[in-house]
């Protein structure tokens, strides 16, 4: 995702590239291959280090330009006056260049939805990273639609909000037994409808685009169904930090009687996934205190990370799959745990407080004592949380110190190995 922001290499040579998936399927025609390219976000904070180097200056103006060119293409005249606002606001290079990207991006991807019709492709994820409901990621999807439309390969085309997990959604789709059915149960009765801040559509369209492109499809009653994907949406809307009693914790979902359902689910013997969507960025720690009770080495999934869609991808597809080898589901579930509850949503936090002055997306000189304090905090964490849920699977926990992956607070890594 990361060089599809940065890139700087000619589209032809891209094009040639991709085209080598002609010849492979040329030479390997019983070859299934599964594809999915990333829309390229429009990143909601100045980030220079992710994005090209001139977004940490021009990101403000390079966010309005996008909502209005949206806004005017959707809606007509009465929003010119505002694109041409937004247009002055930023160097005409800057605005040629990001543009410039956008479009070549596009155009790998409606090539690669040729190689889906000449069936080089079966199945083709684009999604959309941290989008919104408006602006060019937005006008980018209404464009690819457009042209799936004209294909008409809805049947082997997902366009969705999602990006880092999505490779976990086609590896369930291609192992998958069959068309897993999937029952949804949400915090709240409107849990569906609940807004989200990296997506441009509410949780339960989100939860059907999702559930699509693992190959899964949804259904209305409990019996019957493969598993079950308990969800844990905000009241009305995700908010960036918690506790949030405005729009996150409030009487429009009861999580007392979400995790009870949760607990009679297991206990009737269903397979049950938990995915956490309340907040971006980690676990609800309030979710996580009341699921203590909870005999957590007994979910089939959970996940809680990053944005909705990287948390509910990556939860689907560890119920759309039934894994075989016990040893490796139970490392692949604590695992889940270990980062997106105990890391993400509690020690990160923590840790970024501990380093008043630091940049946590750029620690540099930092980078040591962040670097002792997470594993300061996470090793007894992991180990906490093993003895209690864990211990009785009979495997034995090997974690080594964990580290940061780049000189960022945002990813941890979490060596462990069970015995």
């Amino acid at each position: 995702m990361i060089p599809a922001r940065r890139v700087s290499d000619p589209l032809e040579d891209a094009l040639a590239r991709l085209e080598t998936l002609r010849e492979v399927k040329r030479q390997h025609p019983n070859l299934r291959v599964y594809a999915f390219g990333v829309i390229v976000r429009v990143a909601h904070d100045d980030d220079p280090h992710e994005e090209k180097p001139y977004y940490g200056e021009w990101g403000a103006g390079l966010r309005a330009y996008s909502d209005a060119f949206d806004r005017h293409a959707r809606h007509g005249a009465g929003f010119m006056a505002a694109l041409e606002d937004a247009r002055t606001q930023v160097p005409p290079d800057v605005l040629a260049d990001w543009t410039a990207t956008r479009e070549r991006n596009r155009a790998l991807h409606l090539a690669a939805l040729d190689l889906v019709l000449g069936d080089v492709i079966e199945h083709l994820c684009l999604t959309l990273d941290d989008t919104t409901p408006y602006g060019l990621a937005a006008f980018d999807r209404r464009l690819l639609e457009a042209r799936v439309d004209e294909l008409g390969l809805w049947r082997r085309v997902d366009v969705y909000p999602g990006a880092d997990e999505v490779p976990c959604a086609l590896i369930a789709r291609a192992l998958r037994d069959g068309e897993p059915r999937v029952y949804v149960h949400y915090s709240g009765a409107l849990g569906a409808g609940a807004e989200l801040i990296y997506e441009d559509r509410p949780a339960g369209e989100l939860v059907r685009a999702h559930l699509r492109a693992a190959g899964c499809k949804q259904v209305d009653i409990v019996p019957g169904a493969d598993f079950v994907l308990a969800i844990n949406t905000p009241g009305t809307r995700q908010a960036g930090a918690q506790p949030d009693y405005r729009t996150v914790d409030t009487p429009h979902r009861h999580l007392p009687a979400f995790v009870d359902f949760v607990r009679d689910s297991l206990e009737d013997g269903r397979r049950v996934v938990v995915a956490d969507i309340a907040y971006p960025n980690g676990a609800e720690l309030r979710l996580w205190h009341l699921m203590q009770d909870l005999p957590l080495a007994r979910l089939t999934g959970y996940a809680a990370w990053n944005t909705a869609g990287n948390t509910l991808g990556s939860a689907i597809a560890m119920g759309a799959v039934r894994v075989r080898d016990e040893r490796a589901r139970v490392e692949a579930l604590f695992a889940r745990m270990v980062d997106d509850a105990l890391y993400q949503g509690r020690v990160r936090p923590e840790v970024e407080a501990r380093l008043p002055g630091a940049d946590p997306f750029d620690l540099g000189h930092h980078l040591p004592l962040a670097q002792a304090l997470v594993a300061e905090s996470m090793m007894p964490l992991m180990q906490s949380l093993w003895d209690q849920h864990f211990a009785h699977t009979g495997y034995r926990l090997e974690p080594e110190e964990p580290y940061l992956a780049w000189p960022r607070l945002f990813t941890g890594v979490f060596p462990l190995l069970l015995r």
